[in-house]
């Protein structure tokens, strides 16, 4: 059922605002955005904007956290191919890349707004990857002297720490690093999958 009353209202005009900010972010960059240009679009004052928010800082959290969302439903599966595409798609947007790292360096402070996104969010995305690389280390398709949570662990390390290196240098390519990874972790003797997949 629909909510519907005030409360109903505004969840549904703070979405409006994540939607926008996630589009002004992607298109004009996070640190040369102003929030009153996400305002604007939607018809409201900055401290009309803000009413729906504890803080900025809670602002770009909702950000990050509706980033994740509709990353997750554009690519449901959690696969070294799946990462690639996601970091393929960050060098179209890369105010959401600045941001999402930015955030992330911030959440070190258990005070931050963002500090309980990032507990949440890593834990099930290794977890997520720990149950890939198990089955593919069951099929003989990878190693198996690391366990699978700790290459997880590996895994979003790598394709986090690229963003940040591609931050600084864009002629980085962010995908290629999971596909080493990948290769690395393959045993001897057996092949490639597929051209283009790790």
């Amino acid at each position: 059922m629909a909510k519907r009353g005030p409360y109903g209202k505004g969840q549904a005009k703070r979405k409006e605002i994540l939607m926008a900010a996630l589009e002004v972010f992607a298109a004009e960059g996070y640190r040369g955005t102003s929030l009153r240009k996400v305002a604007d679009r939607c018809g409201l004052s900055l401290p009309g904007l803000m009413h729906y928010f504890e803080s900025k800082e809670d602002l770009l959290t909702q950000v990050l956290r509706m980033r994740d969302e509709t990353a997750r439903l554009r690519h449901p599966e959690h696969t070294p191919e799946t990462y690639r595409r996601i970091v393929r798609e960050g060098t179209a947007t890369p105010g959401l890349v600045e941001l999402f790292v930015s955030m992330a360096a911030a959440a070190g402070d258990p005070r931050h707004p963002a500090h309980g996104h990032f507990a949440e969010r890593y834990p099930v995305i290794r977890e997520q990857v720990a149950a890939f690389l198990r089955v593919r280390m069951d099929e003989g398709g990878m190693r198996s002297d690391v366990p699978p949570e700790r290459l997880a662990a590996l895994f979003v390390a790598v394709a986090d720490g690229i963003q940040m290196q591609w931050l600084v240098d864009r002629s980085m390519d962010m995908e290629q690093p999971i596909g080493d990874v990948m290769r690395l972790l393959r045993p001897a003797g057996v092949p490639a999958e597929g051209e283009g997949r790790c």
